[in-house]
């Protein structure tokens, strides 16, 4: 590999990759596994193979604290449904998504909890540290907000126990709690339109409370220098960059036309501004302030003067601490004490807490240095963040701040943002109207490995895409022309699941070569590999396409990739098919026709290893090498003869394991077969 550096990608040291974490009061749907844990495992599993799994930590662990698990527990508790304690309660849907990340081979270094063992102390002495430190260094600012209390029930109530519209211009969400909304925006309590308390159905008042918020809105010069450093790194994708720049904006008001002339009658009671006029055909005009303090005292002017309006997006000041029992302790800081850190700003340092667990579980040897600074702070490592869309603002925005605040040396880590993962072309959600299938009932129709294909197949990196296996369609009919019967699309065997395109790769043209090169040995060879090397032409282009594999995967283009594979393959098999018929009973031809497809095989398995790799491990099996020698890129450029001759073997005395008849590498779910 070291005489083949021309333009090749530059890769870390050591990478941490991570990949979100899945709330602790549900199991895990097929989103959480195709929009961000398949993508995350595959690039954590190439990683391995590239710089050597020794320099690798894939971390990701659940979710436990915040108020959607109190108020999961509650609502089963109080209906009967569950006798157990709150950590039991997380502890079984922990469990459940384990055993469905397992299923689906989700290489996890460790799936840890944040509130369960061994974590959990790890991770409350990190919070600790960084509250403190924050406030050391001045970025943690005391404030008396308002919070929700519910009158009739005689209690403050915890984010996810009231309800109500989001007050973010151009939001639609009906979903938005109280200082959020499903889709991610950011507010304060007391902008959250029509709230309704979950406990008792009543419109709750607002009371102040103390606590503590990150001051944000001072970094918002080091984010704009992030952008542009993350616009030239072709690793972090657009949407990015542009949903993070939407909140680098000024703070702004937004007023119907029709109420101009009762925001003139207050206009000279507001804090200095500027008045934008509404352009074309758009029904508000806006009202821009120096920061968002300003903004704050002008919604209590116009509030108190019944003028209705909607705040635009800005940076404002990161909610660390609330009121709620169930959280990570925090430290008593100038006389507050009793609070508990909100669920996510803990999420976001969370990763680092895991890396130290593992490192501190592992046995020495395992990884290169059991020091987490050398897998988040070092020159030479880097972190790669997994997630979905919505969560931009919170691993884009407030996460490199914070970074940047500590002074830890932390470097800013790289976020692989994926676009919505669609179901049947809607968006669906475990809380929402349109309820996702669960992972691990998908696998009662399709392997694991044909939805890993398939998921990283649908170009998540560019555009929202729908997921739509043929067996959940019941909206699509047809009426028999023979029996005048409405048919559902899902009953007829003649209608292709679009779940299995990639799959027809898998099944019929992988497998198609690598049953031909171990039958074809078996038959000319003697179970070994064929004398003769592979042709140059054969050896020029299993080195293009690797080095082609790996500068798409350093570009994030995972779709990009596997294309490349399967053309290549499928140029592979006709080139076998036309020599070995060519060849007919001229043994030699046929050695050296066999010779050029295990060539490509051993190409094709390497390269497609991080996608479907208990196939591509049988394949390495049967040619009578170790994962660890066949798939390490420091032979990545070998043909099978030559990976041998590396490992201090007879090339022509290397023996493959004999293939039992009509064997698959890659086997279709037991309900694709016919009967």
């Amino acid at each position: 590999m070291a005489s083949e550096n021309t333009n090749r990608p530059n890769f870390p040291a050591r990478a941490v990759v991570t990949a979100g974490m899945p709330y602790g009061n549900k199991d895990l749907h097929f989103g959480h596994i195709g929009g961000v844990f398949v993508p995350a495992d595959f690039f954590a599993r190439f990683l391995r193979d590239r710089i050597g799994a020794e320099n690798v930590l894939f971390v990701s662990g659940t979710d436990c604290y915040g108020s959607p698990i109190m108020e999961g527990y509650r609502k089963l508790t109080e209906a009967g449904e569950f006798s157990g304690t709150i950590t039991d309660y997380v502890r079984g849907h922990h469990d459940n998504q384990k055993a469905a990340l397992d299923a689906y081979g989700i290489s996890l270094d460790i799936f840890a909890g944040s509130g369960l063992e061994p974590a959990k102390p790890f991770h409350a002495k990190l919070s600790d540290e960084w509250i403190r430190r924050l406030y050391e260094v001045g970025a943690l600012k005391k404030r008396s907000t308002l919070q929700f209390y519910d009158t009739e029930a005689k209690t403050f109530l915890n984010g996810r126990q009231v309800k109500g519209r989001c007050p973010v211009r151009g939001c639609k969400s009906e979903k938005a709690y109280a200082d959020e909304c499903d889709l991610g925006h950011q507010f304060d309590p007391e902008e959250l339109i029509n709230p309704v308390s979950q406990l008792t159905g009543t419109k709750p008042e607002l009371r102040p409370c103390d606590n503590w918020y990150f001051d944000l809105p001072a970094f918002s010069e080091a984010l704009e220098t992030l952008m542009d450093e993350w616009d030239a790194d072709p690793q972090v994708r657009d949407i990015v960059t542009k949903t993070v720049r939407e909140s680098l904006v000024a703070p702004v008001i937004y007023i119907k036309n029709e109420l101009r002339d009762d925001f003139a009658a207050v206009a000279g009671d507001l804090p200095v501004h500027t008045v934008h006029e509404a352009q074309g055909n758009q029904a508000s005009f806006s009202v821009e302030f120096a920061d968002w303090e300003a903004r704050d005292k002008a919604r209590e002017v116009l509030e108190g003067a019944h003028v209705r309006f909607r705040t635009g997006k800005c940076l404002l000041p990161f909610r660390i601490t609330g009121n709620i029992d169930w959280g990570v302790a925090a430290p008593e800081i100038d006389g507050v004490s009793g609070l508990t850190v909100w669920c996510w700003p803990e999420s976001l340092w969370a990763p680092i807490s895991f890396v130290q667990t593992a490192l501190a579980e592992s046995a020495d040897g395992r990884y290169s240095s059991r020091d987490w600074h050398d897998w988040w702070c070092a020159d030479d490592s880097r972190v790669f963040q997994f997630i979905g869309q919505d969560n931009i603002y919170f691993y884009c925005v407030a996460q490199p701040a914070m970074w940047e605040a500590m002074g830890w040396g932390l470097k800013q880590t790289t976020p692989v943002a994926n676009y919505h993962i669609l179901f049947m072309n809607k968006k669906a959600s475990s809380s929402g109207a349109i309820k996702p299938p669960m992972a691990a009932e998908l696998l009662d129709h399709y392997t694991a490995e044909q939805l890993r294909a398939h998921w990283l197949s649908l170009a998540l990196d560019a555009k929202a895409v729908s997921f739509s296996p043929k067996v959940y369609d019941t909206s699509v009919s047809y009426k028999d022309k023979k029996t005048g019967e409405e048919v559902l699309v899902c009953d007829d065997p003649r209608v292709v699941d679009p779940a299995l395109k990639e799959s027809a790769f898998l099944t019929n043209i992988f497998n198609r070569l690598a049953r031909s090169c171990f039958y074809g040995a078996a038959k000319a060879c003697d179970c070994k590999l064929p004398a003769v090397e592979a042709s140059a032409e054969v050896i020029e282009e299993c080195r293009e396409a690797t080095l082609a594999f790996e500068r798409t995967v350093h570009g994030m283009d995972f779709h990009g990739a596997l294309a490349a594979v399967e053309e290549f393959t499928r140029a592979a098999n006709k080139r076998w098919d036309a020599a070995s018929k060519a060849a007919g009973d001229d043994a030699d031809a046929y050695v050296a026709a066999l010779a050029d497809a295990f060539a490509a095989l051993r190409t094709t398995a390497l390269l497609m290893h991080p996608a479907v790799p208990a196939g591509c491990e049988l394949v390495a099996e049967y040619m009578g090498f170790s994962e660890k020698d066949f798939f390490s890129w420091e032979h990545a450029l070998a043909t099978p003869r030559e990976l041998a001759a590396e490992l201090g073997e007879d090339a022509c005395e290397h023996a493959i394991l004999e293939l039992p008849p009509r064997f698959d590498f890659f086997r279709k779910h037991e309900s694709q077969y016919k009967k």
